[in-house]
C-alpha cells in the first residue's frame, strides 16, 4: 500500500505483462539506485569475484526440480511473479511444509548485508508467492554463503510497506530512463562490481566543480 497526500493509504495499481520488471531491481535499488539503474535502464554489466561467486551459488539451487527432506518438499527455480508489485523472477528455493506453511528461501553469497536490500528482495518473492497461490506467508530465510546458516527473515508490516515502496520507486525509476548521480560509500561501492562503470569518486569531484562554477556565475 502507498500513502497519498492526506496521508491514507493507497493499493498498488497493478500492471500488465508488458510493465514488469526483474525482481531483482529492488535489491539493486536499495543497495543504490544508481546501480539499478545502470543495469535496468543502461544495461550496463560487469562482473568482478563477489558476483561470480554469487553466480555459482545460485547455479547450484536454479534447477527446476523438487526433492523431499524430512517431509518438506523443496521447490527450486520457481517461476514467480506479481501483477500488484509489478516484478518478475525465479525464488531460489521455496518450501512447502507438512502444517501448510510456504517458506522462501534466497541463496547469497557472502555475510548479512547491514541494509535491507537482501530482505526487500526475499519479502518481494513472499508477497508474488502469496498473489500466485492465495495465501499468506509469514517469514522466509536468507542462506548465506560464508557464516554457512539461515537467517530468519520475519515479513512485519514495516518490511511488507518497505518492499511496496520500493518496488513502485523501482518503476518510477525505469520509467524516467534516467540515472542517478553517484553517492560514494566507500564499502558499498568498494564491493560493487560496476565501480570502474560508475566511477563515483570521479563523478561526484566534476559534480562538484560544475555546482561551484555555477553558484560563482549566479554570484557575478
Amino acid at each position: 500500500m502507498n500513502t497519498d497526500s492526506h496521508g491514507q493509504r493507497q493499493p498498488l495499481a497493478r500492471y500488465s505483462d508488458s510493465e514488469l520488471l526483474p525482481l531483482s531491481a529492488v535489491q539493486h535499488y536499495v543497495f543504490c539506485p544508481r546501480q539499478c539503474a545502470l543495469i535496468h535502464i543502461e544495461h550496463q554489466w560487469s562482473e568482478n569475484r563477489i558476483t561470480a561467486e554469487g553466480r555459482a551459488m545460485h547455479d547450484r539451487v536454479d534447477r527446476p526440480e523438487h526433492e523431499m527432506r524430512d517431509g518438506v518438499r523443496m521447490e527450486y527455480a520457481v517461476p514467480i511473479r506479481s501483477l500488484r508489485l509489478g516484478l518478475v523472477g525465479k525464488a531460489d528455493v521455496v518450501e512447502f511444509h507438512p502444517d501448510g506453511s510456504i517458506l522462501p528461501v534466497e541463496h547469497k553469497r557472502g555475510r548479512p548485508k547491514p541494509d535491507h536490500c537482501d530482505w526487500v528482495q526475499l519479502c518481494a518473492q513472499a508477497i508474488c508467492l502469496e498473489e500466485m497461490l492465495s495465501t499468506r506467508i509469514e517469514e522466509g530465510a536468507m542462506f548465506y554463503g560464508q557464516p554457512r546458516r539461515r537467517q530468519r527473515v520475519v515479513f512485519t508490516p514495516e518490511l511488507r510497506a518497505e518492499t511496496e515502496n520500493t518496488a513502485r520507486a523501482v518503476h518510477e525509476l525505469i520509467l524516467s530512463g534516467n540515472t542517478p548521480l553517484p553517492d560514494y560509500d566507500r564499502k558499498k561501492c568498494a564491493a560493487c562490481s560496476l565501480l570502474d562503470i560508475c566511477m563515483p569518486k570521479k563523478r561526484q569531484r566534476v559534480s562538484k566543480y560544475l555546482a561551484d562554477t555555477f553558484s560563482e556565475d549566479d554570484k557575478s
